[in-house]
C-alpha cells in the first residue's frame, strides 16, 4: 500500500451497516448447487466489478464508480471511509507424484471433499480517515489514497486422515491497484448543505491478453463487489430516495455511477452511508428469520435450504471441496434444526388490527390480517372468480367503476381488448404481450385509486386455473385497445 489504512472508530451503526455490506459483497459467489462444475458457478462475478480500464471494451465491466449524496456536517468535522471488495485468487489442484513432483489434475479425491480448480474471492479493506476541512477545493487531492496489492503465489498442502501428503492447492493473485478520491463541495443556498463525492478507479495496467483480452483475463486484476461504507460522526446524510423537500433539486442534480448510495445502520440513524452496486432501500437490514448466507438471493431460502439438504453424498463432497463458504452452507443446512427450518416459511412484517362483530372478523384482541397493500383486501372465497385483491370487497380502499371508457367504448368484465403495454412498465415479459388479444376479467382500483384491468389471453391453455384463482395480469386502460370483432 501506498498509503497505510488509518484505524477510525467504527460506531455500531457502522457495524450493523456492514453485516448489510457482506451480503452485497458475497451475493452470487457460489451458487446452488455449490459446486464448481455447475453452469451456474462458470460465469461469476456478476455486482460491483471494476476492471482494469484497458479491459472494459467488449464485456460490459467499467474501471471505476462514483458516489455522490448530500450531507450536513452539522457538528461532524471528519469522513470515515472504507471501500470493501474481493480480490480473486485463482486455485488449481495438484497431485503429488511417487517422485516427488507435483502434477496439476482437474479434482483430487479426499474422504470428506472433492478438490477442484476455483477462483476464491479474498476480503480486501482500504480506509479513509479525514477532516472535512481537508476534502475541499484544491488540497483534496492531498487526501486521495492509492492502494498496490502486488502478485503472488502461495502453496496449501493437501493431507489425509493419517496427515500423509496427497498434493497441494496453488493460489496465484493478480496484481491490482487503485486509488479513492472523495471531495467535499459546499452548496449555494440559505441551508449548510454539501455534496460528497467519493470516487473509486481501478488503476493496474492491464495484463498482455492471453485469450483475446477475455473477461476472464481481466477478473484476477479486477475488484470484486466493490462498495462504500461512509460515516459522519454528527453529521447528517440526506436520502436519495426520500430527500426533504428543499432538497430534491439538489438530490436531482447528483451524479451516481455503477453505484447507488442509502442511508444504513438502524433507522433512527443518519450518519452512516453503504454505496452498493445492488439498489437497495434506505436502512436495509437483513431477516430475522436468515439462518445465515446462502449467497443466491435468486432463490427462495426455504426452497434453496431444502434443495441443498437433498444433494446426494457426492454433491455434498464435491462443493465442501469447492470453496470453505460452499462447505459452510452444506454444514448449515444438514445441522439446520427443524424450528429454524420453520422459519424460512415466511413472515409477516407489518399488522393491523382488524374489528367486526357480526361480520364474524376478529375484534380488539383477536387475530390481525396482514397491512401489506396492495394485498390489504379481505380475503375472498376460494375460486370466486376475482382478482387476488378486489376493491369492490374491500370497504376500506377505494371505488372501482364496473367499466372505463377507451377510445370511446365501455370496456369492463367480458370486453376484448388488444394489450399495448407502455414503456413505463419494466417486466422484459411485455415485449411478448404486446398485439396478444386478452379478454377482461375485471376493472380495479389500487388504494391510490388507480384504475387497472384485470385480464387473461385468449390464447392462454390455463385460463381456467387462472380465473379459479384470481391469478390475472394487469394493464392501465392506457395500454389497450378495444378489439372490433371485424379486425383481423
Amino acid at each position: 500500500m501506498t498509503a497505510p489504512h488509518l484505524e477510525a472508530p467504527l460506531d455500531e451503526a457502522l457495524d450493523q451497516a456492514r453485516a448489510v455490506a457482506d451480503a452485497v459483497l458475497f451475493e452470487g459467489y457460489v451458487l446452488y448447487p455449490y459446486r464448481a462444475s455447475s453452469a451456474k458457478n462458470r460465469m461469476r462475478w456478476q455486482f460491483g466489478v471494476l476492471v482494469p480500464p484497458a479491459c472494459t471494451a467488449g464485456n460490459g465491466e467499467h474501471a471505476g464508480q462514483r458516489t455522490d449524496i448530500l450531507l450536513e456536517p452539522r457538528s461532524g468535522d471528519r469522513l470515515d471511509a472504507e471501500l470493501r471488495f474481493l480480490h480473486v485468487r485463482r486455485r488449481t489442484v495438484e497431485r503429488l507424484e511417487p517422485d516427488g513432483s507435483y502434477t496439476e489434475v482437474p479434482e483430487l479425491e479426499l474422504p470428506d471433499r472433492v478438490l477442484v480448480p476455483w477462483d476464491e474471492g479474498h476480503e480486501e479493506r482500504v480506509r479513509l480517515h479525514a477532516p472535512l476541512a481537508e476534502l475541499t477545493g484544491e488540497q483534496a487531492h492531498t487526501r486521495n489514497v492509492t492502494f498496490d496489492l502486488p502478485p503472488g503465489t502461495e502453496h496449501e498442502p493437501v493431507l489425509d486422515g493419517n496427515g500423509r501428503m496427497l498434493g497441494r492447492l496453488v493460489r496465484r493473485r493478480g496484481r491490482l491497484s487503485g486509488e479513492i478520491r472523495p471531495y467535499v463541495e459546499q452548496l449555494p443556498g440559505p441551508y449548510r448543505l454539501s455534496r460528497l463525492t467519493v470516487t473509486v478507479d481501478n488503476t493496474v495496467d492491464a495484463p498482455p491478453p492471453v485469450h483475446g483480452g477475455s473477461r476472464d483475463d481481466a477478473l484476477p486484476h479486477s475488484m470484486i463487489g466493490a462498495h462504500l461504507l461512509l460515516a459522519v460522526e454528527g453529521g447528517r446524510f440526506l436520502s436519495m430516495t426520500d430527500p426533504p423537500e428543499w432538497a430534491r433539486p439538489a438530490v436531482a442534480g447528483l451524479r451516481n455511477e455503477n453505484t447507488w448510495p442509502v442511508l444504513a445502520g438502524p433507522a433512527d440513524r443518519e450518519d452512516v452511508v453503504l454505496s452498493s452496486p445492488i439498489i437497495l432501500e434506505d436502512h436495509p437490514a437483513l431477516a430475522d428469520e436468515s439462518p445465515g448466507p446462502l449467497y443466491d438471493a435468486t432463490e427462495i431460502d426455504e426452497i434453496l435450504s431444502l434443495r441443498t439438504a437433498a444433494l446426494t453424498d457426492h454433491e455434498k463432497r464435491e462443493a465442501r471441496g469447492t470453496d470453505t463458504r460452499a462447505a459452510e452452507v452444506i454444514d448449515l443446512v444438514d445441522t439446520m434444526p427443524e424450528a429454524v427450518r420453520e422459519r424460512l416459511h415466511g413472515a409477516i412484517r407489518g399488522l393491523r388490527e382488524v374489528t367486526g362483530e357480526e361480520d364474524g372478523t376478529a375484534g380488539p384482541g383477536g387475530p390481525a390480517a396482514p397491512s401489506a397493500a396492495p394485498a390489504a383486501g379481505l380475503p375472498l372465497p376460494e375460486g370466486s372468480g376475482h382478482p387476488w385483491w378486489d376493491p369492490q370487497q374491500d370497504p376500506e380502499a377505494a371505488d372501482a367503476p364496473s367499466t372505463v371508457s377507451i377510445d370511446g367504448e365501455a370496456v369492463g368484465e367480458g370486453s376484448r381488448v388488444v394489450l399495448a403495454p407502455g414503456f413505463r412498465r419494466t417486466d422484459a415479459q411485455d415485449a411478448f404481450l404486446r398485439g396478444c388479444r386478452a379478454t377482461v376479467e375485471a376493472v380495479v382500483a389500487d388504494l391510490d385509486g388507480e384504475v387497472h384491468l384485470a385480464v387473461v389471453l385468449d390464447d392462454d391453455p390455463g385460463n381456467d386455473i387462472r380465473r379459479q384463482q384470481g391469478r390475472f395480469l394487469y394493464f392501465k386502460p392506457d395500454e389497450v385497445t378495444p378489439l372490433r370483432e371485424e379486425e383481423p
